[in-house]
């Protein structure tokens, strides 16, 4: 059973088979996201980032199995860009769901720290609000966390 298709609250999700497909440029933060040793029923699949070098973005909306992943999580350690927008409109074309993950947050703050008058707020509600805007324009719904846990 797919776990978006389940109560969780009457089936451990142990029992559940979840097929994962995580897609992001080269750098972005995929493989530190996807190792979690936890659960053996969650597969976890490292795509190409769409629009590589070697996946550009047509051969890579062709190429990819969209069916056989529960849902997407598009990863993004920069602006939302064109390629973004292609895929996650895709993946609704398929009727799959997907979830946009804007990573390395810490870099930006640590660039932009050099600069005179530099506002980490208001830093932070230019990230927000560029995310927010280009996923309402493709009619998502939106849920914004910017929470830092550092280890």
């Amino acid at each position: 059973a797919s776990a978006l298709n389940v109560d969780h609250t009457t089936i451990p999700l142990v029992h559940v088979s979840l097929n994962i497909a995580v897609t992001g440029k080269t750098g972005a933060g995929k493989s530190s996201f996807i190792n979690h040793p936890g659960m053996p029923n969650v597969k976890i699949w490292d795509l190409p980032g769409i629009g590589s070098p070697t996946f550009k973005a047509n051969k890579f909306l062709k190429d990819v199995n969209f069916k056989i992943y529960d849902f997407f999580i598009i990863l993004n350690s920069e602006r939302f860009m064109e390629n973004d927008v292609m895929l996650a409109k895709e993946i609704r074309k398929q009727k799959k769901n997907f979830y946009f993950v804007r990573s390395k947050i810490d870099n930006d703050i640590y660039a932009e720290q050099r600069n005179k008058g530099f506002d980490e707020l208001k830093l932070l509600a230019e990230i927000r609000e560029d995310c927010q805007k280009n996923l309402k324009e493709l009619g998502v719904f939106v849920c914004l966390y910017f929470g830092f846990h550092f280890v």
